[in-house]
């Protein structure tokens, strides 16, 4: 047997003995998972309520640039997806850090909150609040409807730890560039910490920390919390946590069919890409195997919070939501390390859920994505959706419910292509994201249309890889009519008649 298959078998094997440890309650942080029919009839120390107003708290994991090809390599997730519900439909509005989260924080389209990149007049922080944006935000929702709020990590591209905490947060603990784990600054309630280099300045472990205390605080109050805990990880630099390096040596790469093919017919943009080289791949396997390690210290932080929850009485009256800001592509498409496009590589990402009466170990197919989530968390707090609100709840999806009003089509927006020097999608020597589009995603179809007129169009349903583009003769008047609709809707009511194609 070769040390490489000898290392592949080992890590398989560590993985799958992981797994069944979380299952039973393992000691390194896992929770028990239930059993019965819903993730909310957990029985013993998790039987508590935590709130006296009865009302449930929530716990949001939020990583940055999660692909979906990691799940498997996270024990805990998984358990999470056992003991609660799938959004195999969920997808993300806009392929990129800052506009998906101003969407989660909003409720909002990008076309409707004017964050559509990272930086400049049309994106990151400055543009957040130059749109009013911070006041949209589903915190402030929550905590007049007597919600403690704590935010922990990422913010908002272009954020400073200087920055003042914005409205809404109680719990303020957030970084600037936390993207190398390790000597950064935190902003922790308007005073600047400064971290280092040792084991314990991880950062992803050091909000694992924080997380818990706030959990303990607030399960002493009485009070319903919302928290949201925002990595960094698995994003570059991929920085693994020093207990995981090189955990992950020896792992392939997931490979589909769409790994260093172009479709057919391809849009203008990747027409004539060259097959990915050999140091290409090479630097592409690396980058993965550091993203797999990266998200093992995430994954014990979902861990630490379930035995937190489980310890203090309240995991049966608390939803813990975890997500990922957009996907990532890795050599799909003959693309190196990315993200923007309309692909599902970029824009399909994990929605799990469990808590108090989500069915246990069920997947919903139900369209939804993160313009949803703002108005999903402020339903569980009884909070007031504000009408700016683009999204509608996903509270009776993630109940076994179906949604009265349940979107069929997601729209994606992107405006690119990102030409600013250090872009971390850059290509060599020029940007590889795509130009401005609209998209209109279905459970069996991509449709989009670039600015400059020109057009896609993929069967998704026969074509999962969206390797075959079927061109503007193929676009089905029913998807043109969506499209033109949900770029310009604001409000749910409208977006949502907007998006029954």
């Amino acid at each position: 047997m070769t040390r490489q298959r000898l290392v592949r078998q080992v890590m398989a094997c560590a993985v799958a003995v992981a797994f069944a440890t979380v299952l039973a309650c393992c000691s390194t942080g896992g929770a028990p998972t239930t059993t019965a029919a819903t993730s909310g009839s957990t029985s013993g120390s998790g039987s508590g309520s935590g709130s006296t107003s009865g009302k449930p708290n929530v716990v949001f994991v939020l990583t940055d640039d999660l692909s979906m090809n990691l799940i498997s390599h996270m024990p805990q997730v998984q358990a999470l997806q056992k003991a609660g519900t799938t959004m195999s439909n969920y997808r993300v509005v806009d392929s990129l850090c800052c506009p998906s989260r101003s969407a989660i924080f909003t409720g909002e389209y990008p076309h409707n909150d004017g964050v559509f990149t990272n930086s400049g007049s049309d994106g990151g922080y400055d543009a957040y609040n130059k749109n009013g944006d911070a006041q949209k935000s589903y915190a402030l929702s929550m905590q007049k409807a007597g919600y403690t709020t704590g935010f922990m990590g990422k913010y908002l591209n272009g954020y400073q730890p200087t920055d003042p905490k914005p409205a809404g947060w109680d719990e303020w603990d957030v970084a600037g560039n936390g993207y190398p784990e390790f000597n950064y600054t935190l902003n922790e309630n308007g005073k600047q910490v400064k971290y280092g280099h040792s084991a314990n300045d991880y950062m992803v472990d050091v909000l694992s920390g924080k997380a818990d205390s706030f959990i303990s605080a607030s399960a002493s109050s009485g009070k319903p919390f919302m928290l949201q805990v925002a990595t960094f990880a698995p994003h570059a630099p991929y920085t693994p946590a020093p207990r995981y390096a090189s955990a992950a040596q020896g792992l392939a790469y997931p490979k589909t069919p769409a790994y260093d093919a172009l479709p057919s017919n391809p849009p203008s943009w990747l027409k004539g890409r060259p097959t990915l080289k050999a140091g290409q791949e090479k630097k592409l396997l690396n980058g993965y195997r550091k993203r797999v390690e990266a998200d093992l210290a995430v994954n014990d932080l979902i861990g630490n919070v379930r035995k937190t929850l489980q310890a203090k009485g309240i995991a049966d009256n608390t939803y813990i939501v975890f997500s990922s800001d957009n996907g990532y592509h890795m050599g799909e498409y003959r693309l190196t390390a990315g993200k923007q496009t309309a692909f599902d590589t970029d824009i399909h990402v994990p929605m799990i859920v469990s808590g108090p009466g989500v069915p246990a170990d069920r997947t919903v197919t139900q369209p939804m994505s993160n313009v949803d989530l703002a108005p999903t968390f402020e339903s569980l707090a009884g909070a007031t959706v504000p009408s700016t609100v683009d999204g509608v709840s996903m509270v009776d999806a993630w109940h076994g419910k179906p949604p009265a009003d349940a979107p069929q089509a997601v729209l994606i927006e992107h405006h690119g292509p990102d030409n600013t020097p250090g872009d971390p999608d850059r290509q060599g020597k020029k940007a590889a994201d795509p130009p401005s589009y609209e998209a209109v995603r279905t459970p069996d179809a991509l449709y989009v249309r670039y600015a400059s007129g020109e057009e896609e169009f993929y069967d998704t349903a026969k074509d999962p890889y969206e390797l075959h583009n079927l061109g503007s003769k193929a676009v089905p008047a029913s998807l043109r009519t969506a499209l033109a609709a949900l770029e310009k809707c604001k409000g749910a009511a409208a977006c949502q008649a907007a998006a029954r194609v």
